[in-house]
C-alpha cells in the first residue's frame, strides 16, 4: 500500500502527472492548425503566406521565452533559490526550440518568396545569433558541474542575452532589407485585420500554451534531476552493483530542492 506522503513525493517528483495544459494544449494547436489551413489566402503572397501564421506566433513565444529568462536569472541573484533557476534553464531550452522553429519557417517561406532559402538580412542574422548565444547558455550550463556556480554563472548570462530580443524584433525598422516591417505591432498603423489576425492570435495562444505546457514538464524533469544528483552525492544511499535504492532519500529531499 502507499502512503499519503508517498503518493505526494511521488506525484511531486515523477513528470508523468496529468495536468490541465495536457488537455488544453493539443486543443488549442488543432484549432490553430484549422486557422493557418482554412482562413482565405493572403492577396499578395496566396497560400505561401499561411506560413507566417505559425512563423510569427513562433518568434514571439521565442521573445517570451527568452524574456522569462530574465526575469528568472535576476531571481535567482536575488533569491539564491534554486527554483528560479530551473525556470531560467527550462524557459531558455523551450526558446531555443521556437527559435529554431522560427528560422526554419522563415527558410520555407522565404524561398518561394524571395527565391532563396536564406539571405544576410539583419533580422535573419541577428535572429540566428540569438539562436547560437542561447545555445551558448545550455552548453555552459552542462559545462559546470557545480549547481551553486552553474546557477549564478548561468543567470549572468541569461541576464545579458537577452538584449538580443530588442535588436531582433527592431533590426526591420532599423536597417532597411528584406524582411518585410511588423505587420500587426507596427508602430503607424495595422496592416493586418479580420480572419488573418484572428489566425495569427490563435497561434500566439495555442503557442503560449504548448511553451507553459514545456517549461512545467522540463522544470519537474529538472527537480527530479535534482533530487537523484543530491540522493547520489549522499553517504546514506546504499548501492548495490549498478543499483542505487532513491526512493526513500527522495522521499526527503524533494520538497526541499
Amino acid at each position: 500500500m502507499t502512503t499519503a506522503t508517498d503518493a505526494a513525493t511521488t506525484e511531486a517528483v515523477s513528470p508523468a502527472g496529468k495536468h490541465w495544459l495536457d488537455i488544453a494544449t493539443p486543443i488549442a494547436v488543432v484549432i490553430a492548425l484549422g486557422f493557418a489551413f482554412f482562413t482565405p489566402p493572403e492577396a499578395t503572397q496566396g497560400e505561401v503566406a499561411r506560413i507566417l501564421y505559425i512563423h510569427a506566433p513562433a518568434a514571439w513565444i521565442a521573445y517570451l521565452a527568452f524574456g522569462v529568462t530574465l526575469v528568472a536569472s535576476g531571481g535567482y541573484l536575488v533569491t539564491k533559490q534554486m527554483r528560479w533557476d530551473r525556470l531560467a534553464a527550462a524557459s531558455a531550452e523551450v526558446g531555443v526550440v521556437f527559435t529554431g522553429l522560427t528560422i526554419a519557417l522563415g527558410m520555407i517561406w522565404a524561398k518561394p518568396t524571395w527565391g532563396v532559402w536564406w539571405t544576410w538580412d539583419a533580422r535573419l542574422t541577428l535572429t540566428a545569433i540569438m539562436f547560437f548565444v542561447y545555445l551558448g547558455y545550455l552548453s555552459l550550463r552542462r559545462a559546470i558541474a557545480d549547481p551553486v556556480a552553474r546557477a549564478r554563472r548561468s543567470a549572468v548570462l541569461g541576464m545579458l542575452a537577452v538584449v538580443q530580443v530588442p535588436l531582433v524584433h527592431f533590426s526591420v525598422i532599423w536597417w532597411r532589407g528584406l524582411h518585410q516591417p511588423p505587420t500587426v505591432l507596427r508602430p503607424d498603423e495595422m496592416q493586418i485585420d479580420g480572419i488573418l489576425l484572428t489566425a495569427v492570435w490563435v497561434g500566439v495562444v495555442a503557442f503560449s500554451l504548448v511553451y507553459a505546457a514545456l517549461v512545467r514538464r522540463r522544470m519537474l524533469l529538472a527537480r527530479l534531476e535534482a533530487s537523484i544528483e543530491q540522493a547520489l552525492r549522499s553517504e546514506s544511499v546504499p548501492v548495490a552493483g549498478d543499483a542505487v535504492a532513491l526512493p526513500e532519500v527522495l522521499a526527503d529531499r524533494v520538497e526541499a530542492s
